[in-house]
């Protein structure tokens, strides 16, 4: 069976989005870093993606998702509504809405994904409920290399979280961006 990975991109001083809610000023790599290794491995690796709703509508047309995503495979957006009008899909690229939270997306990517790994693409909000789950295997952060000085940044509310993580792996890319892998270890509360 695959592994639930959460994948967040962060500026040097931790920030997510800048101060806009946007996340271009963290990708000026971004032709770069989808022909890396790193990427291209995640692309391969992935059956499933689990998605915020606000990054799914970022997309001007989300008929576009059909044939230009990198990640072809079922999206499992979470949100709390489901579009008037379905999206176009393909033989790979599924849509599904999942309006009753971060954990059910989780278990049904993962029934989709089989042996691949689901793959969690969000907002701070989407990373920090992600690992609040329990369900993430993996947290890969790539942190690019200036200041955001404002935004949103995914771990600072996060307090009491009986998490541990494991550096498995660094990799400096040649976009200037440094990509790390961690191992989530949940500690169990004692009674």
């Amino acid at each position: 069976m695959g592994k639930v990975i959460i994948g967040v991109t962060i500026s040097l001083d931790g920030f997510a989005k800048d101060r806009d809610g946007s996340v271009g000023p963290l990708y000026p790599d971004l032709e770069q870093l989808d022909a890396s290794d790193v990427q291209q491995a995640s692309i391969r690796n992935t059956g499933a993606v689990v998605m915020a709703w606000k990054e799914y509508a970022m997309a001007e047309d989300p008929d576009r998702y059909a044939g230009n995503y990198e990640y072809q495979v079922p999206l499992f957006v979470v949100g709390d509504r489901v579009p008037a009008e379905h999206p176009r899909e393909t033989k790979e690229l599924t849509f599904t809405y999942v309006t009753d939270g971060v954990a059910s997306a989780i278990r049904r990517a993962k029934a989709a994904a089989g042996k691949k790994d689901v793959t969690i693409i969000g907002s701070a909000a989407m990373t920090r409920q992600s690992l609040e789950t329990g369900l993430a295997d993996e947290l890969h952060l790539d942190i690019v290399p200036f200041f955001l000085k404002e935004g949103s940044r995914p771990f600072e509310a996060i307090r009491d979280l009986p998490v541990r993580l494991t550096r498995l792996q660094s990799i400096d890319l040649p976009t200037g961006r440094v990509h790390i892998e961690f191992q989530l270890t949940y500690d169990t509360p004692a009674d």
